[in-house]
């Protein structure tokens, strides 16, 4: 400690030199608060309207308007009793209290609370629907982790299998 405070005298003078110790300190006992802001939910108030993509890597919840897509892949999306979002939706967890109108995809869970409405398809492996909520439209209820790629590949699959068994049945009957 000793020569710390003397690599601090040279360089300022000494009333710095006091300064210097306490601010280890305080800069010690804030490091824990970022980690706390980190928990935290980001907000888009009522009043807000977006139009086009939204994407994050954090927590967020929506109570204003928004149009186009919302991706927060690693993250949870509320949609608040004053959001109303035409949109499809992609993230970890989604949990709507307000309006949905678009196809929701999330790779943990889709909740649909008491009051809260979705006109779309849902792909996720968990879903729940409470007494009181509206929901108008599909459930794939994926076990992998609501990959929807998966699906894509499955028709190709079938493609290239429904030729190579034609092709062991005309040998037989040419023999």
């Amino acid at each position: 400690m000793w020569k710390r405070d003397e690599a601090v005298k040279p360089a300022s003078p000494q009333p710095a030199a006091p300064a210097a110790p306490v601010a280890p300190t305080q800069s010690a006992a804030p490091q824990p608060e970022p980690r706390r802001i980190e928990r935290d939910v980001v907000n888009i108030g009522k009043s807000v309207v977006i139009k086009g993509e939204l994407n994050g890597s954090e927590d967020l919840t929506i109570e204003g308007h928004v149009e186009g897509k919302i991706e927060l892949k690693d993250h949870v999306l509320t949609i608040g009793p004053n959001g109303k979002i035409k949109a499809q939706v992609f993230a970890k967890m989604v949990i709507v209290l307000g309006e949905v109108n678009g196809n929701v995809t999330a790779t943990e869970k889709v909740d649909i609370r008491d009051g809260g409405s979705v006109d779309g398809d849902i792909i996720s492996p968990r879903v729940a629907i409470a007494e009181g909520a509206h929901f108008r439209g599909a459930v794939d209820m994926q076990r992998k982790g609501g990959q929807p790629q998966a699906q894509g590949p499955k028709p190709a699959q079938e493609k290239s299998q429904s030729p190579q068994p034609p092709a062991p049945q005309p040998q037989p009957a040419a023999r």
